[in-house]
């Protein structure tokens, strides 16, 4: 008895404590969408011929965490987010689009009351249903209901060992939770995966982290650098400095043969690369055996809460936002939307700085266009690129970005200014 009225007396206190969510910056509400800049009058061969496989889909920004790192300040829902009438529709218009994977993710996608009815619409469409989570509140029951409707992947945000994870997240409990969720949703026979969000914290702690995934039974692990946009933006030391990368991949070959060892799939997200030597560790299974360029517009589409519609998810609504559902169909934007067409159309004569004069610019056209614009305002540029960090050392140089001028506005995937330094090698 004694041992149970000291739990209750700590998660009473627990309870007591301020809620996370008050120590960050949250936006004190989103502003409303931009709508379309501009459609064109029709759609190009190309536009028709190309489709996306992927969808990712925000599906609130209702969020029971509220991150370091996180680039859409999630915490509170989007202004007039889609309703449960309007998301089946979507799911609808996201198969005549001709998807075949739609990964659910906020916020947290389960704090919708609906999200299951959408998981459900999802696959009787034909589509795999997958989806992204902390993990905080998924419950052995939320995980068999999910698995019951017919989710069949679920990827867990882990961030580090426990310290650097809960940390970030500032959580005590966290990392914890995170676990808990990988073990619920295996039970009820969901597939688990892991992702993490790769910087000063959680670099260290990358080995732990694949051994803490094998020993969960995960199939898969998807590495991605944190990008310096939303709250991750306003701490810039949190951030990776793009010389850091070569600690980084210097620990890559010792990953990929241990995730071997585990039956871990190692997976690098378009943020993280490109054309240096482990590049065919992390990128040899696919199509082209390296990174081919942005694939927005061209093999994914992003959906945000209110029905924006995005050539990826990862790229900022303002100047990005191709669209929206309430206005014109899912196919429409895709084929006519002049937003959408920033991937399609990128020339090697629009890239600026160190990647215009690349030897891979014709095939890597800049690399991950989000990374280029949060930090510079437009894409063509991106200095996290492991082939141009060797080729500046060899030349006994390196890069640093530096933030300057005022702190974002406080939006989701809002940016502030970053400035790029090149020096000596110290």
């Amino acid at each position: 008895m004694a041992a149970e009225g000291d739990r209750a007396a700590g998660e009473a206190d627990r309870d007591r404590r301020p809620d996370v969510r008050r120590r960050v910056p949250l936006a004190p509400s989103t502003s409303p969408t931009p709508r379309a800049p501009a459609f064109a009058a029709e759609a190009r061969a190309i536009d028709r011929r190309l489709r996306p496989n992927y969808a990712v889909w925000e599906t609130t920004l209702r969020c029971d965490q509220a991150c370091r790192h996180c680039g859409s300040r999630a915490g509170r829902e989007r202004l007039n987010e889609l309703d449960t009438r309007e998301r089946l529709a979507l799911v609808a218009q996201l198969a005549e689009l001709g998807v075949l994977e739609v990964t659910l993710m906020g916020g947290e996608t389960y704090l919708r009351d609906d999200w299951l009815e959408v998981v459900r619409a999802v696959r009787r469409h034909g589509m795999q249903c997958t989806m992204v989570t902390a993990g905080r509140g998924v419950t052995p029951e939320l995980a068999r209901a999910a698995a019951d409707a017919g989710l069949q992947g679920a990827s867990v945000s882990l961030d580090g060992e426990e310290a650097a994870h809960d940390g970030q997240r500032g959580l005590a409990g966290s990392h914890r939770a995170a676990l808990a969720a990988l073990r619920a949703m295996r039970a009820a026979g969901v597939l688990v995966s892991g992702n993490t969000q790769v910087n000063r914290r959680s670099l260290p702690d990358l080995p732990a982290v694949l051994e803490t995934l094998g020993r969960e039974g995960a199939y898969g692990w998807l590495v991605q650098l944190t990008f310096p946009t939303g709250r991750a933006g306003d701490d810039p030391e949190l951030l990776l400095q793009p010389y850091e990368l070569l600690e980084l991949f210097a620990r890559v070959p010792a990953l990929a043969a241990r995730a071997r060892e585990l039956g871990v799939a190692l997976h690098a997200a378009d943020n993280i690369g490109y054309f240096g030597p482990s590049e065919a560790l992390l990128r040899g299974g696919g199509p082209h055996g390296h990174f081919a360029a942005c694939g927005a517009g061209i093999g994914v589409v992003g959906v945000e809460a209110d029905g924006t519609v995005k050539g990826c998810a990862s790229l900022a609504t303002a100047g990005f936002g191709a669209g929206n559902v309430r206005e014109h169909g899912l196919v429409d934007i895709w084929e006519r939307s002049l937003a959408m067409r920033g991937s399609r159309d990128r020339r090697v004569d629009e890239l600026w700085g160190f990647c215009r004069t690349c030897y891979y610019a014709a095939e890597c056209l800049g690399g991950c266009t989000s990374a280029a614009y949060f930090l510079f305002g437009r894409p063509g540029n991106n200095p996290y690129c492991h082939h141009r960090v060797l080729e500046l050392a060899r030349r006994g140089l390196r890069e640093r970005v530096v933030a300057s001028g005022a702190p974002a506005p406080g939006q989701p995937l809002d940016r502030r200014a970053f400035e790029l330094v090149l020096e000596p090698v110290p």
